[in-house]
């Protein structure tokens, strides 16, 4: 009885997380212009070289934290990190976002999910208005670097603009007849859209999208995930 309660305490909980980023992913439309420029799948491929690069140095401030080097990071180790790169939330939203990252269930975050995590942690903790001086400073240039590309490849994705993924805004988007070179095939398209909708709902928040971008962009953990899972 006390599991189910917790299970069901966690899945509220998780919800709550979830349309909150929804709802952050919609603000972000107006701070992040970026995503207008991208075209097709071309164009998002273009940026893998120098995320992959960035993901090196995230992997770099991983291992730095993992002070038992397990090759996981406890909360106590996160709150560590969230601290010198300036990313704050509050202790309950990081232990929530902590366990939903924890998709193993390893009660330990491997390198993969803490590069999720991490991007959530960045995007909940900025301010959602352009007009705030802070809004572009926020958080290490790494940091922001990094993660500012992939926001803007989700909301290229997300043409109705509703915080998620669906299948067929994203199909029309990889298949823009503007661009009839750069048009992914079909098979391909259904396959991308698979490896995000876990739950095979139709529907994908930006965590799901950033644990399959990851495998895209050729992250060897990720790919390593993906193989296991």
């Amino acid at each position: 009885m006390i599991c189910c309660c917790l299970n069901s305490e966690n899945n509220k909980k998780y919800a709550e997380l979830d349309a909150k980023l929804a709802r952050k992913m919609v603000e972000s439309r107006r701070i992040y212009p970026g995503h207008k420029s991208l075209k097709s799948m071309d164009s998002i491929i273009m940026k893998f070289p120098k995320l992959r690069e960035g993901l090196r140095n995230i992997r770099n401030v991983f291992e730095s934290y993992d002070n038992d080097k397990n090759g996981t990071i406890d909360i106590e180790e996160l709150k560590k990190c969230l601290e010198e790169l300036q990313l704050s939330l509050s202790d309950e939203e990081v232990k929530g976002l902590y366990g939903w990252c924890d998709v193993d269930g390893s009660k330990g975050i491997q390198f993969n999910e803490f590069i999720v995590l991490l991007c959530l942690i960045y995007l909940l903790s900025k301010p959602s208005s352009e007009s705030n001086a802070e809004s572009r400073e926020m958080g290490p240039k790494l940091v922001e670097s990094i993660f500012d590309p992939i926001v803007e490849v989700f909301l290229f994705l997300d043409k109705d603009g509703k915080g998620k993924l669906n299948k067929a805004d994203v199909t029309t988007t990889l298949n823009n007849e503007d661009y009839p070179l750069e048009r992914s095939p079909s098979h391909v398209t259904n396959m991308r859209f698979e490896e995000m909708d876990w739950g095979r709902k139709g529907k994908v928040g930006f965590r799901e999208f950033l644990f399959a971008f990851m495998s895209w962009v050729g992250l060897d953990v990720a790919d390593d995930y993906y193989m296991s899972s």
